[in-house]
């Protein structure tokens, strides 16, 4: 074999060899990045930290290129069937806030219940009996169908200790009242939906031989405009996009990063959930021990991606190049601080994933657009606070769900 021959031989295999790297590489770079080994994550979870996490001042983890675009503003809107089916029940063993036994309780066993009608978002009548009747007769004779439109009818029963509460077998009562809500996102209470509301007491009141005091339809509906109004004014649902900059990201890769992070699995495929703190963290211990108890299984933010690659057959094979994190704002106590964690699990996965924060047109945030629409989330819990509608209350989440 001549010098030239081996020479040539030479090349072809080199070429060879750097045509093999190069597919090599460009397959490995197209693959999406993997969930790490279970057994490298406290390395990484120490890398990760989000400080907000232990009730401390949250800081954001990534820097951000600024966008020099239009000024951004809290997307804010109310229209019908805009309630986010991944609330706190979407939470795999929730237990939302104002959820009641109807199991029979008695004597000093019996624990008094947080009112739920409201005279501020709720048209409220009374139903005065003749006669003590059982909680028993009352459960019986409710209506089959607790709906007036889109609206919830709600029935409360007056205890010996003056708490209204949700009639229980075993007790007598002899004053009751029922309500419907004046507006939710679904909109405002109208003179049909209060028609079919006035029915439903009445029916109730000759059911138990009672006679029913009902408000005036035109007030009544006057009112739900106005209320409906100013929750259209006031609702705020944010979501921040997380886009991958070059290497997408499978399934598997997102959930790990993100349950390091403290969410968990919800109800729907693709989604997941971020629990508010622990009952006995400072941030729970703000709010009134009978709600409590119950926060933890509660949701701040969700996290939303693919339900097909949620539910692949490979979830290591799929390809995700983006993921939203959404903020319901009214549905959230002010105290838990949600923007400030929205923000820094927002920055911290950022990094991590070698993604890019933006809005839901595609534009980049940077740090001024995030310090702007914090600054305008606290404005609109000022109004909301100053409305009696505060952020988390019973009466804000009925609101605006």
């Amino acid at each position: 074999m001549s010098a030239l021959q081996l020479g040539l031989l030479v090349a072809g295999l080199l070429v060879l060899a750097g045509v093999l790297a190069h597919g090599w590489w460009t397959a490995r770079r197209g693959r999406p990045r993997q969930a790490e080994p279970e057994g490298e994550r406290w390395s990484f979870a120490a890398r990760t930290h989000v400080p907000y996490a232990q009730g401390a001042q949250a800081t954001p983890a990534a820097s951000i290129t600024p966008y020099a675009g239009q000024p951004l503003t809290a997307r804010v809107h109310l229209s019908p069937g805009d309630t986010d089916p991944e609330s706190d029940a979407d939470i795999v063993g929730a237990v939302p806030v104002g959820a009641r036994s109807s199991g029979v309780a008695s004597g000093s066993e019996r624990r008094p219940q947080q009112n739920h009608l409201d005279p501020l978002i709720d048209v409220l009548a009374t139903i005065e009996l003749e006669l003590p009747i059982s909680g028993d007769a009352v459960l019986h004779n409710l209506p089959a169908t607790r709906r007036v439109g889109s609206k919830l009818f709600s029935v409360e029963a007056q205890g010996e200790d003056g708490v209204w509460e949700i009639p229980q077998p075993g007790l007598q009562y002899s004053l009751l009242q029922t309500g419907v809500q004046l507006a939710n996102r679904a909109g405002a209470l109208n003179e049909l939906e209060y028609s079919e509301f006035v029915l439903k007491t009445q029916a109730l009141a000759d059911a138990l031989g009672g006679a029913a005091e009902l408000p005036d339809m035109l007030e009544a509906v006057a009112r739900a405009r106005e209320l409906d109004a100013f929750a259209q004014a006031h609702d705020a649902q944010l979501n921040v996009t997380l886009r991958a900059s070059r290497t997408a990201w499978s399934a598997g890769y997102v959930q790990q990063l993100a349950s390091r992070l403290g969410f968990v699995d919800g109800v729907l495929p693709g989604r997941m959930v971020l629990p508010r703190v622990a009952p006995s963290s400072p941030v729970a211990t703000a709010h009134p021990p009978h709600l409590a108890a119950g926060l933890a299984h509660q949701g701040v933010l969700t996290l939303h991606y693919d339900p097909q690659a949620a539910t692949s057959a490979d979830p290591s094979m799929t390809a995700i190049r983006e993921v939203t994190l959404s903020l319901d704002v009214p549905q959230v106590p002010r105290v838990e601080r949600p923007y400030e964690r929205l923000r820094a699990v927002a920055t911290s996965l950022a990094q991590q994933m070698d993604g890019r924060l933006g809005d839901d047109a595609g534009r980049q945030l940077g740090e001024e657009d995030l310090d702007r629409i914090g600054a305008e989330l606290e404005a609109l819990h000022d109004a909301l606070e100053a409305h009696g509608l505060p952020a988390g209350s019973a009466a804000a989440r009925r609101l605006f769900s």
